[in-house]
């Protein structure tokens, strides 16, 4: 890797990181969880990490040394942990992690109905302008802010859902990396300007530093149990190391949230305007909310059983150790509690996991041919096209447009579920009616459809794949009711959390609640969570 200089304006923070971190060197082992504190917490550290399986750390965990190394040594960790419900996208997991709530009740449904708003530009850079219009309901930073109206929060991230949702609706500082490269930003809908520390922040480490960086592997190549020749990672193009970016710098700011230096970027950021506003510093909890992206982006391109994937843990292992030793230095670390999560997992490529695991996966590219057969069927029978819609996983059928044809919509639902469900990939296609009535004590998926959508929902027809399987060919994906997609790590670290490794299912909505409890503060509203009594002392 090409190192680079450090332009933070607090030396203190961004040193650490560039020196430990930026240049692949290992940490020393960091020590356990810090002493209790019977004092309130000043400062919630929430991290999500996009697309990050709670396997993760059993498969790398030994070879970690930093900051996941210390936080799941150190911590209540909670490995059988699921995003409880049906479309496991970054938006709705999201909303789920300090919401305590399931998309049915956040109004967060799916990435394509997120926080895209184009009634918000940017204030910096190009993109599709965003805002938490959609988000409904309350979060417990909203609860926080109630009890003690000091508290302040901080949300970034490189993804504009993923620095947004964790927040809800609260007009609090949330930056997100503009698409076009230029560095950190926000919309209209928070402020018409960025703040000077933004300013100066993107000006003294400007995103085109990295241009012409090598990535290349962090540890000996013997360290990687993983092949470095799948012709199914990235379209069949570029997956052997290294991988450089470009040299151009502009081009290297626009590409640089495919590698893992984009999560030390945001990191930075994120320490950066910890100082700027003082969170943690005063009497009442603050909250700085962290969410990292590059794990996502890896794992879409290479897959979850990859080198690159892999290596990118590896990496960010070491970002997050320097990260909370930078922290440390800053505020009292006793006064200082961890929340970790991931917002959905991933399926592993289908001839991946056939050739490793003597599994079965399947690309379903085959129904879109019998599902729109049956539907043209019936446009042949005179039926409006405007009658129904199909958007993968859900069919939705528009009765009212059944009038005066000789199409029956329940029968033409019928037809569509029988033409789906031979198909190779699909586990199951069922009535929407017959999923709300489904006993979900035994029917995990009917459960987790149930979670996703309210009743009031249109669909008529919900179509669920079977385990690695993918709605088409292309890059890694996830989104679907399974273990692979739902189980991701919940951990609480800090003086008032009891270390060790906890085996019961619980899902994501139970931290809010959890935290709710240790910070002494009422949810709004009714919850889907519960209090995680177990990893209280």
């Amino acid at each position: 890797m090409k190192p680079f200089a450090c332009f933070a304006a607090s030396a203190c923070t961004s040193i650490l990181i560039a020196v430990s971190a930026a240049c692949g060197q290992a940490q020393q082992p960091a020590s356990a969880a810090p002493a209790r504190s019977v004092e309130q917490p000043t400062l919630l550290v929430f991290i999500t990490i996009d697309q990050m399986r709670a396997d993760y750390f059993q498969r790398f965990g030994p070879q970690f040394q930093g900051g996941l190394r210390r936080l799941g040594a150190g911590s209540a960790f909670f490995s059988n942990a699921h995003q409880d419900h049906g479309i496991t996208e970054t938006a709705p997991g999201h909303a789920s992690t300090m919401s305590g709530r399931f998309p049915r009740s956040t109004g967060i449904i799916e990435n394509a109905a997120g926080v895209n708003d184009s009634r918000y530009p940017l204030v910096l850079g190009s993109g599709t302008g965003a805002s938490p219009m959609r988000f409904q309901g309350t979060v417990l930073f909203d609860w926080m802010h109630a009890a003690h109206p000091d508290s302040r929060a901080l949300s970034v991230s490189r993804k504009d859902r993923g620095a947004i949702l964790p927040l809800g609706r609260a007009k609090q500082s949330i930056f997100w990396y503009a698409p076009s490269g230029e560095g950190f930003t926000t919309s209209t809908w928070y402020a018409d300007t960025l703040p000077t520390w933004v300013t100066r922040f993107n000006k003294e480490q400007p995103s085109t530093q990295y241009a012409g960086t090598v990535w290349n592997l962090l540890l000996p190549e013997s360290s990687y149990p993983e092949p470095d020749s799948v012709p199914a990672e990235s379209r069949g193009r570029n997956f052997l190391f290294p991988h450089g970016l470009p040299a151009d710098s502009a081009q290297a700011a626009r590409v640089l949230p495919a590698v893992p230096w984009m999560d030390q970027y945001t990191l930075n950021f994120a320490l950066e305007g910890l100082q700027a506003m003082k969170l943690g510093a005063g009497e009442h909890t603050d909250l700085l909310a962290i969410s990292l992206s590059t794990t996502d982006a890896i794992g879409h391109q290479y897959g979850p059983d990859s080198r690159e994937i892999h290596d990118q843990l590896l990496r960010l292992d070491r970002f997050l150790g320097a990260f909370i030793d930078s922290l440390y230095t800053l505020r009292d670390s006793s006064r200082i509690i961890f929340a970790l999560t991931g917002d959905h997992g991933v399926s592993s490529f289908p001839e991946v996991a056939a050739a490793r695991r003597g599994g079965h996966g399947a690309y379903v590219d085959a129904m879109w041919d019998s599902a729109s057969a049956v539907l043209q069927r019936a446009v042949n029978a005179g039926l409006d096209t405007l009658a129904f819609e199909f958007d993968a996983p859900y069919l939705i059928l528009h009765r009212e447009r059944f009038a005066g044809t000789k199409v029956n919509p329940d029968s033409l639902a019928r037809s569509f579920i029988a033409a789906v469900r031979v198909v190779d990939g699909v586990q199951r296609a069922d009535l929407w009616s017959d999923l709300q009535k489904a006993d979900t004590t035994h029917d995990k998926i009917a459960r987790r459809w149930q979670h996703m959508f309210p009743p009031s929902f249109p669909a008529t027809v919900i179509v669920t794949l079977a385990p690695n399987s993918y709605w088409g060919h292309g890059s890694a994906q996830h989104g679907i009711p399974q273990d692979s997609d739902t189980n991701v790590p919940v951990l609480f670290y800090g003086g008032p959390f009891k270390p060790g490794h906890y085996t019961e299912f619980v899902r994501v909505v139970d931290m809010a609640p959890t935290l709710a409890a240790v910070l002494g503060v009422k949810p709004g509203e009714p919850l889907d969570g519960r209090v995680l009594r177990d990893a209280l002392r």
